[in-house]
């Protein structure tokens, strides 16, 4: 009998496991500290874009919070996205790094010089600002994977190109603990960096290099460090046509960045011409803001800070007898002026033979310094710094109250808050509850407070904010206001009011608003005072009739504005 044939199964036989060769530890140490570095640079280098150009717009248009939500938000927005985009590159990150680096550098450096002249030239940078955020925001978003794929190569993770294997296998767990190192790795230069690069803007490249010539530099550096990363530890991933791409763009782009670093003092005075007319006359930088002064030295001057018009010289004395002389009705012995470096309002504070004292508190050395050596603006101003009555304190004024609060032996009779619009956000503290509190503080019992609030017709909000804001600390209020040809306190300077400096046909707004407090709930007198100097444009009868105008638009029920809650718009 023929047994039948059993068939065995074939025995499994169990592989062993193939292990990838691993690089010597030196080689790995010498291209992993190179990109990390490289990391670092590139991270200061896209923080100071960022600062840039929330620094700029701030200037440019106004209201630094607005403009730092838009820029910031729409950065990170765009960065999203350039994650997604850089997907197609990780196959070639060598040469994708080297090239989103070359358009950052030339992009971001450039971008503080194309902001400025479309502020310039064109009057509308908003837009501007937009897409300069997208476009950063977008290549340093692509950064990250690619800087991934790199410094995964260079520690020797993977064998094969990141893009090679689709199958889903899941990494041993040795690999998935280096790409755990090497994210840990990435992300602590990423941030280093970027607190570099956010101390070094506001300390370094602002105060030595300025706006313009610290981004270009920023660009130059950021094209160095990621061209060389790229051509030099990672030049055999290249192939001799990517090599030549990558030197001829970074080349193209530093002679570009070189290029514009040498005409940026020319393309400024341009755009200064552009924006304040060809009758520019000085021009500083200060560490707080830029002074303009146009004009001829015989003729009346025209004050600018940080592109706003802070005194027209052929009618700023309406302004300024409407804010100071209504306060001097009533005891005036010592008075105290919130602002006011061009020295105008404590000239016209000086024209009261009774006034025993003045306290001028400036933030900025630097206008004072030129309100009494620029021959027009000290004409202007009647020399008033050289009255020994005048004493300049250089502070913040809400710091220095609340300090003088406690160690001033006598109270102030009268306070003017010779301020800019409250919409600019660097006074916006001056114009809130706490801040009124504290001038409240420092008033004599019968004591008046003059306080700028903006334009009555064209920003109604703002101005009854401040009048709201005077009630909530205790004050009873007066509003009224002053016509003149061109208010130098508009929040945000745009191509109409430049061109109504210039002797256009421009509009800006048609008034200034102004309000009188005194404490206690009995609005105050409004009027001018027994002794009273000969005014040129103030007069009882028109200070009654500008504030019954004023008191038609009032709008009620405003709440109050605070320093966690500032209500002040842009």
């Amino acid at each position: 009998m023929i047994e039948p044939t059993v068939t065995m199964p074939p025995k499994r036989v169990r592989r062993a496991p193939v292990r990838r060769p691993e690089p010597p530890r030196g080689t790995v140490r010498a291209v992993r500290f190179p990109v990390l570095a490289v990391v670092f640079v590139c991270a200061a280098c896209g923080l100071v874009y960022e600062l840039e150009l929330v620094a700029l717009s701030s200037y440019l248009i106004g209201d630094s919070v607005t403009q730092a939500s838009v820029v910031l938000s729409v950065m990170v927005f765009a960065m999203g996205v350039g994650s997604l985009l850089a997907k197609r590159l990780c196959c070639r990150a060598a040469v994708g790094f080297g090239l989103v680096e070359a358009g950052l550098a030339l992009v971001g450096g450039c971008s503080a010089m194309v902001l400025y002249a479309a502020f310039a030239w064109l009057g509308e940078s908003r837009y501007v600002v937009v897409a300069f955020s997208l476009a950063i925001g977008v290549l340093i978003g692509a950064e990250i994977p690619l800087l991934m794929s790199l410094i995964q190569r260079s520690a020797g993770a993977a064998a094969r190109p990141p893009c090679a294997d689709h199958s889903g296998r899941q990494a041993p767990r040795g690999e998935q603990d280096d790409a755990a190192g090497t994210v840990a790795d990435l992300f602590a230069a990423d941030y280093v960096g970027a607190l570099v690069g956010g101390l070094a803007f506001p300390f370094l490249l602002l105060p030595w290099l300025g706006q313009l010539t610290g981004a270009l530099v920023t660009g130059a550096v950021n094209a160095v460090a990621g061209g060389g990363l790229v051509l030099w530890v990672f030049r055999r991933d290249l192939t001799p046509r990517s090599r030549a791409l990558l030197v001829a763009v970074n080349l193209s782009v530093l002679a570009v960045l070189a290029t514009a670093t040498v005409l940026v003092d020319d393309f400024e005075q341009a755009a200064r011409r552009a924006v304040y007319g060809d009758r520019v006359r000085v021009a500083v930088h200060t560490e707080l803001q830029e002074i303009v002064v146009t004009g001829g030295v015989d003729g009346a001057p025209d004050l600018f800070l940080d592109g706003r018009l802070r005194v027209a010289g052929r009618d700023e004395y309406r302004y300024h007898e409407a804010l100071v002389h209504p306060a001097m009705n009533g005891v005036h012995a010592r008075v105290l002026i919130v602002g006011g470096g061009d020295g105008m309002a404590a000239r016209e504070v000086l024209r009261y033979p009774g006034v025993r004292a003045v306290t001028v508190v400036e933030l900025d050395p630097g206008v004072v310094r030129l309100a009494r050596t620029d021959p027009a603006l000290a004409r202007l101003n009647a020399r008033a710094f050289l009255d020994p009555r005048v004493r300049v304190v250089y502070a913040d004024a809400f710091h220095w109250l609340r300090g003088a609060t406690a160690h001033v032996q006598e109270r102030y009779d009268v306070v003017i808050s010779d301020l800019p619009d409250p919409g600019i956000t660097r006074s916006t503290k001056l114009y809130a509850q706490e801040f009124y509190g504290l001038v409240a503080q420092v008033l004599t019992r019968s004591g008046r407070f003059a306080v700028h609030a903006g334009s009555v017709t064209d920003r109604p909000r703002t101005f009854w904010t401040v009048d709201a804001t005077l009630r909530a600390a205790g004050f009873a209020t007066r509003p009224y206001g002053a016509s003149g040809r061109t208010p130098g306190f508009a929040s945000g300077p745009d191509r109409a009011d430049r061109a109504d400096r210039a002797g256009g046909t421009g509009r800006g707004p048609a008034d200034w608003g102004f309000l009188l407090a005194v404490r206690g709930s009995r609005p105050p007198v409004l009027g001018l005072a027994a002794d009273a100097p000969r005014l040129r444009a103030l007069a009882e009868d028109t200070l009654g009739a500008a504030a019954r105008h004023a008191e038609r638009g009032r709008l009620a029920a405003l709440p109050p504005s605070t320093l966690v809650h500032p209500r002040y718009g842009g």
